[in-house]
Parts: C-alpha cells; structure tokens; sequence
C-alpha cells in the first residue's frame, strides 16, 4: 500500500524527476491541465472503479459482535481505446506537435515511447518558439497485465438488527518526507432476508451495501537546484478522490463453499491540483534560435485537474470456507472491468 501511493503520488505530480520538464509544462500553464488530465485519465479512472469494489465476499452478515479482516486487491483493466487520446490542435493556444501526431499515449499505454511537444507563445502577432519537452509514454509494457492495482485492508464488524459496519482507515502518514496521504472509508451492509419470514431459513442471503472511500495525497513540489530556471515557493501537489457504490448483493452460503453476486451503481470524482507560486525564467527564441529577451513570469496554482467515473456493475464471485479462514476472487463487468483476489480471517 505504501508504495503504490508513493507511486502515484509522484506520478500525478507531473514526473518532475527534472526542473527543465516542470519549467516548460509551466510555460504553458493553460494548456497543461488539459494535457495532464487526458494523459492521467485511465490511471485515476482505473483507480476509482477499484476503490469501489472489494466490500464484500457474501451477502450474510456477521451475527452481533462477529466482525472480519479482509485483505485484497483489485485490478482494473483498462480498455485498449482509453490507452491514447487524440491531441485536437484547436483545444491548445500554446502547445503543438511538430510531428504532426494526432494521438498520443497515455500513461497507461503499452506503448512507452516519448512524443515532443513545443511550446509556442505569440508576441507581437508573431509566433516565438520557447521550448520543448518529450511527452512520456506509457508505463506499463514491462507489466504482466494492463490493470489499475487498488491493494485494500478492510475490518467489517457485526450491529445489531443483522447489519455490518465496514471500515477502511490510513491514518495520516508521511513517506519519504515529501509525500503524506490518508484514506477513509465506511460501508454498511444490511440483511433483508430476515424481513421474509421462513425464506430466512433458506442457503440464499440477500442483502444491500452502501459504502464511500475518501483518499487524499499531497507531495511537496520544492526546487531541485538553487540555480533552476524555475523558482517554487510553497509548491504542493493534491490528489483528492472520492468514490461511492450502493449495491444488491446474493449469495449461497455452504460450508465449504460461497457464490456470491451483486448489481449496482458506482459513482466517483477526483481532483489533482498543483498548488503554490511558480517564478519563471525563460529566453524569448524566434524560429532561427536567436534570443530575443529574458522573461520572468510568475504563475499561481497552475494547474487543476478534474476526473469522474460512474455508471453500472454487475459482480460474479466465490469463496472458499476453511473455517475462519476465508479464500475469495470475483469479476466485475464495468467500464473498466475488475478481477479482485483476497482472504479473509472472519469470526461469527
């Protein structure tokens, strides 16, 4: 778990592993949200639908006080037309492709090749080349599978009235002294075969679960050199996600053996802002090289993000029973479909 957000943490705070690649995204301020957000996009997606799944292994509640610890992961698979984006010169005032591509990857892409983009400002009705950088291409070539992982630890405790409080916590924690992150999430999930008389009597449980995951992560943007050519102060980027499911869950319950389904609806939204005061230092080239003036610009909170994922699932799984030890996979069919695995130690 602390990798994986040490991971995206860097990640979604625009790769700075060279002042060069944050001084020339800056330079262009107004394009670089759009640019992050379509290459970002699957990864964050991915991440939502993941963070909805794994509530749950049946659809019977613990009696009172029973309670479970769940460890699992999920992976979301992300489909082969969200690896690229098409790159529509007419939404960009500054960036162009010299190449003239029209699609670039994404950073879930299998394809890692880097793209160069030049940053072109218009000054006095003529079009001045600034700089450059290389796109990066996707990260997940080298990877086994083309999935979003979403590792969770969940305890799930036994009320009254056949229903099940469920717990997700990180408490606030700060790793390698630049990145802090915390999640939270609750569900609850209620018997309603109790409310059918002798049908309660049946192997069949149904049952229904609400449940929501907040995540927040922040990584402080400082300067790489005291001589860089870009001056942060106060820098810091913020990953904010939060995500909701309801779901009807059925389930067999046997001995040795647990099916389980569930229909439902999922729903999240997530930010990625970059936070802080950017001082810019840059030579003004015509089309030949030949520096025409040294700007300083100053920038605030350059770019801001936004991400949603909602829509329909439908969960197929089983489980199995080796006392209280529990062994559990299951797929979800949704715009990103989801395979999870785990196990479980679950007493009453």
């Amino acid at each position: 778990m602390k990798k994986f957000i040490v991971a995206f943490a860097l990640l979604f705070s625009i790769q700075q592993t060279q002042a060069q690649e944050l001084e020339t995204i800056l330079l262009a301020a107004d394009d670089a949200s759009l640019l992050t957000e379509n290459y970002l996009n699957p990864a964050v997606k991915g991440l939502m639908y993941g963070m909805n799944g794994g509530w749950y292994t049946t659809a019977k509640t613990h009696k009172k006080f029973g309670f479970d610890v769940t460890i699992n992961v999920n992976a979301s698979f992300v489909p082969s037309k969200e690896q690229m984006f098409a790159f529509i010169p007419s939404d960009y005032t500054f960036l162009a492709l010299p190449n003239g591509e029209t699609k670039l990857n994404t950073v879930m892409s299998e394809n890692d090749s880097e793209t160069e983009i030049n940053i072109r400002i218009p000054i006095d009705n003529d079009e001045f080349k600034v700089a450059s950088f290389d796109m990066p291409g996707g990260i997940t070539d080298d990877l086994p599978i083309n999935a979003v992982p979403t590792p969770m630890v969940q305890l799930g405790f036994g009320l009254p009235f056949k229903t099940d409080i469920k717990l997700r916590l990180l408490p606030n924690s700060n790793f390698d002294d630049s990145v802090e992150a915390n999640i939270f999430g609750m569900g609850l999930q209620h018997d309603l075969m109790q409310h059918f008389g002798p049908l309660e009597k049946l192997p069949l449980n149904v049952s229904i679960l609400a449940a929501f995951t907040n995540m927040k992560v922040t990584y402080d943007v400082e300067d790489e050199e005291p001589d860089d050519e870009v001056a942060v102060y106060n820098g810091e980027a913020e990953f904010k996600m939060n995500t909701w499911t309801i779901q009807a869950i059925a389930s067999l319950d046997f001995k040795i053996i647990t099916l389980y389904g569930s229909v439902g609806y999922n729903n999240g939204k997530s930010t990625v802002k970059m936070k802080g005061d950017y001082t810019l230092t840059y030579d003004i080239e015509d089309d030949n090289g030949n520096v025409i003036r040294t700007v300083d610009e100053s920038i605030s909170d350059p770019i801001s993000l936004d991400f949603d994922a909602n829509g329909m699932r439908a969960t197929i799984g089983t489980r199995l029973n080796l006392g209280f030890f529990k062994i559990f996979a299951d797929y979800t069919l949704q715009e990103y479909n989801t395979a999870s695995a785990g196990i479980a130690f679950s007493f009453r």
